[in-house]
C-alpha cells in the first residue's frame, strides 16, 4: 500500500546503502524511495546497474557512489567524498560465499575463505569503522548479516565458510557495539531469511516484493532505540 505524504514526511530522511547494485541492496533502496527517503546507493565498477535504472526513475532522490568494500582506499576516498553530509541511516549490504556451499572448513581453499572472510565480515566493519561520522548522533547503523550466523540455531551445520563468516561479523558488531556503549545509536544486525537473490539462488521460498517491505518496516521501527540487537526481517530477536 503506498504512504501517504504524511507518513513520508514523518520518516522521511537520507540512507546510505552500501552494496545497492542489485539484490536485496537494489530493493531496499527502492523501498527507501517509495517511502519519502532520498538514497545514496553503493556499486562496484563503472557499468550501468538496476541502481542507475532506479536513479532514472527518481531524479534527485537517488545517488549513485562507487565502492569496493574490500579496499580500505575506497572507503576513504567515500567518506571525503560524502564529508559535511548527515545519514539517518548507513545500510551495509555485502555478502558473497565460496563456490561449493557443501565443501567443509578442512576442503576450502586458503584463496576462497580469505576471499568469504573479507567480504563478509572484514569489508563491512571496516565500512562501518570509516562512515560512522556520517550518521547522525541518534541515527541508526545496520547491516546485512544472516540467519546462518546464528551459532544457537546450526542444528544441522553446512555452509560452513558462509556461516563462519556471518557469525564472524556478528561478534566483531558485539565488540563495536561494547565499544561504543553508551551513544543513542540503534545498531542492527539483519537476519533477513532464505530469499530469491544471486546468492539465495533460486529455490528460497521468498521473493524480494514480499521480504524487502518488512525489513524496511523492522529498520525504521528501531529508531530511538539504543544499542545492537540481532532481528529477522519481522523484528524477532535471532538468538547468537
Amino acid at each position: 500500500m503506498p504512504m501517504t505524504q504524511e507518513q513520508a514526511d514523518k520518516t522521511a530522511g537520507t540512507i546510505l546503502i552500501v552494496g545497492a547494485s542489485r539484490g536485496l541492496g537494489h530493493a531496499m533502496a527502492a523501498e527507501f524511495v517509495r517511502r519519502g527517503w532520498s538514497v545514496i546507493g553503493t556499486v562496484r565498477g563503472g557499468g550501468r546497474t538496476l541502481l542507475h535504472d532506479l536513479a532514472d526513475t527518481y531524479p534527485g532522490r537517488v545517488e549513485i557512489e562507487q565502492l569496493d568494500i574490500t579496499e580500505p582506499r575506497e572507503i576513504a576516498g567515500l567518506r571525503e567524498r560524502l564529508a559535511g553530509r548527515r545519514l539517518d541511516m548507513l545500510f551495509v549490504n555485502a555478502g558473497t560465499a565460496n563456490a561449493d556451499q557443501d565443501e567443509t572448513i578442512a576442503d576450502v581453499s586458503t584463496e576462497a575463505f580469505v576471499r568469504v572472510m573479507v567480504t563478509n565480515a572484514l569489508g563491512p566493519m571496516r565500512t562501518i569503522e570509516g562512515l560512522q561520522g556520517l550518521v547522525t548522533p541518534a541515527g541508526t547503523i545496520g547491516v546485512m548479516s544472516s540467519g546462518q550466523g546464528s551459532i544457537a540455531n546450526n542444528l544441522k551445520g553446512g555452509h560452513e565458510v558462509y556461516r563462519g563468516s556471518k557469525a564472524a561479523l556478528n561478534q566483531y558488531m558485539r565488540s563495536y557495539a561494547a565499544r561504543h556503549a553508551g551513544e543513542p545509536r540503534a545498531l542492527v544486525l539483519v537476519a533477513p531469511g532464505w530469499i530469491r537473490t544471486d546468492l539465495g539462488g533460486p529455490d528460497a521460498p521468498f521473493g524480494l516484493d514480499e521480504t524487502v517491505p518488512q525489513i524496511v518496516t523492522m529498520l525504521l521501527a528501531q529508531e530511538g532505540q539504543p544499542g545492537l540487537r540481532y532481528l529477522d526481517r519481522e523484528g524477532r530477536t535471532v538468538p547468537w
